[in-house]
């Protein structure tokens, strides 16, 4: 039997990967940039397996899936597939949770050591003609002080290990997790009120969902100190972005640091676009050339694993396995 994966978006070189994975399975690979819901339904409406970036797998789409088995997400993060209509339509959906932990932790502490030392300003300002020190004296040893991490899985448990030896002090909000399972990695458990009040800087760490889509938001950011930054890697949509741009312009905030955005890219009269101590990057935490290559492997094999009816390795919706 011939089975036809289809790959609805894809941000890599190559798809060499998922060939060599699905090759030894007579898979018949379906790649595409779909840019619609029309097209990602005309792609994959007999497909018997679906590997997805960033395309939106709306009910729509699942609804249209005739005889699909799995959608296998590139990436940590799912919100851009429909659970629910997923496991109404007994559909597995599987994520690579551990692919990109050392570069995302990475790219965080790149972002929150960029913004310390006040690095991309000072670039900008020697290319432009300034030569002025003094120009930057707010900026402050970071030993001592305070890294707050909304969220405490695999890439923030790295980059406390990573800020750690900086002198920085740790402090965690994350509501599933008990105390204990925090102090051994050298962290101190805090509720929201006190994380946003005693921290130098945030980090966020945790998944888009409706419990922490505007997580942070202007009653959250009038809570922090004036001081302070702010580091998203996680998803856009946790952070009010207008509020934001507020207060990075009324200089409520220290500086921000964000890799991903509500609408990627975002439009050329995006507030953030104009506001002042502010560091963009295009949603690259997440890239190294070897990461690239375990997600992709990873990925595929779900869906190799699937088509010969073994149990997934990361399942999302993993009740309907029982079914």
């Amino acid at each position: 039997m011939r089975f036809i994966v289809s790959i609805t978006d894809y941000v890599f070189p190559s798809l060499e990967p998922e060939q060599r994975v699905l090759a030894p399975l007579s898979v018949e690979l379906r790649p595409q940039q779909c840019r619609s819901e029309e097209e990602i339904i005309a792609l994959t409406r007999d497909a018997d397996g679906v590997l997805n970036c960033y395309a939106k797998m709306t009910a729509r789409v699942i609804e249209n899936l005739n005889r699909c088995k799995i959608i296998a997400r590139y990436g940590i993060g799912v919100d851009n597939v429909d659970l629910a209509a997923a496991s109404k339509a007994r559909i597995l959906v599987t994520n690579v949770p551990d692919y990109c932990v050392d570069e995302v932790s990475d790219h965080a502490l790149t972002l929150l050591l960029a913004l310390a030392r006040q690095i991309v300003s000072a670039d900008r300002a020697v290319k432009t003609g300034a030569w002025d020190v003094v120009a930057h004296a707010g900026i402050r040893r970071l030993r001592g002080q305070t890294l707050g991490l909304l969220g405490f899985g695999k890439i923030a448990k790295a980059l406390a290990s990573k800020v750690q030896p900086l002198g920085m002090k740790v402090l965690v909000y994350d509501p599933y997790l008990e105390p204990a399972a925090i102090a051994p990695h050298g962290a101190e458990a805090v509720n929201f009120e006190r994380i946003l009040a005693e921290a130098d800087a945030i980090s966020i760490h945790v998944p888009l969902s409706p419990e922490t889509r505007n997580l942070i938001g202007e009653r959250e950011l009038a809570r922090m100190k004036p001081t302070s930054f702010l580091i998203n890697t996680s998803r856009g949509g946790i952070v009010d972005e207008q509020a934001l741009a507020a207060a990075l312009k009324d200089g409520r905030l220290g500086g921000a640091a964000l890799d991903v955005l509500s609408v990627e890219p975002p439009p050329a009269d995006h507030p953030l676009r104009q506001a002042p101590n502010i560091i963009l990057t295009p949603h690259l935490a997440f890239y190294s050339r070897e990461s690239v290559v375990e997600l992709q492997t990873k990925a595929a094999e779900e869906v190799a694993r699937a088509l010969k009816g073994e149990p997934p390795r990361s399942p999302v919706n993993p009740e309907v396995l029982n079914r």
